[in-house]
């Protein structure tokens, strides 16, 4: 696309905005526009889903209710943009300049904001649910009432960020407990031993580097008619019931939401509906 072309769907765009006549609203849906100089354009409410906007200039431009899913955003410069209740699920802002954008209320559902600058941003109650933010700068950012389960903040920087979301912990610190795993359609009961490894994630999960398998049972919480299931990740991970399962490469660090180690739940129901 041209920048004559862009600028007449802007153009008539904001016409629509406004209700005016001949106004059209912008569709971009798929478009290639790497590198484009949108510095305060008026987008909102546009259909951008899967645009190709990386490494664009974006300072500045209001993209307010836009539809912006599974765009590629990578290494744009949105220092300023107004995002709010932008939809971003899926879309990827790794690298992107976001300083003082206002992120409020949008959804970054599985966005992945790897290395993004997000210093001074504005995410309360943003959807960032399974985001990828490893390695993003948070200093002076506002997360109030933002969801972070399940998000990868590792190597993260939260330093001097605001009002962040209380992530529960869920694994007992101490002693021996019963988890519960669900793996190919069956539920495997785990007894997590004293001497076990064990973090909480970012969401309801646990994960522990050792645990003893007591049962195998259906979904309904039926005994199954099986002693053995692998695991749905890795299927040379075996659960065999009465033996000792060991993962030695196991990952401490809660931020990391998929590292290593024996995933579970310690409310079964959870399990089931995982």
């Amino acid at each position: 696309m041209n920048a004559n072309e862009l600028k007449n769907i802007l153009k008539l765009h904001k016409k629509w905005l406004n209700n005016e006549e001949g106004g059209l609203k912008a569709d971009l849906r798929g478009a290639n526009l790497c590198g484009a100089d949108l510095r305060g354009a008026d987008l909102r409410r546009a259909n951008l889903r899967g645009v190709n906007l990386n490494g664009a200039s974006l300072r500045g431009a209001d993209f307010r209710e836009a539809d912006l899913r599974g765009a590629i955003l990578y290494r744009a410069d949105l220092r300023e943009a107004d995002l709010r209740e932008t939809n971003l699920s899926g879309a990827d802002l790794s690298g992107a300049n976001l300083y003082e954008a206002n992120l409020r209320g949008a959804n970054l559902y599985r966005a992945d904001l790897c290395g993004a600058i997000l210093c001074e941003a504005d995410l309360r109650e943003a959807n960032l649910r399974g985001a990828i933010l490893y390695r993003a700068d948070f200093c002076g950012a506002d997360l109030r009432e933002a969801t972070l389960r399940g998000a990868d903040l590792r190597g993260a920087n939260l330093r001097e960020a605001k009002n962040i979301p209380f992530i529960p912990y869920t694994c007992p610190d101490t002693g021996s407990f019963i988890g519960y795993k669900k793996a190919n359609g069956y539920i495997v009961v785990l007894e997590i031993l004293s001497d076990a490894r064990r973090c909480s994630a970012t969401d309801r999960k646990c994960r522990c580097d050792k645990a003893k398998v007591l049962e195998i049972q259906n979904l309904d919480g039926s005994k199954a008619n099986v002693n053995t299931v692998a695991s749905g990740y890795d299927s040379s991970f075996i659960y065999t019931v009465g033996e000792i399962v060991e993962e030695p490469n196991f990952d401490e660090d809660r931020w990391n939401e998929c590292s290593a180690g024996i995933h579970f739940f310690t409310n079964r129901q959870e399990a089931v509906v995982y």
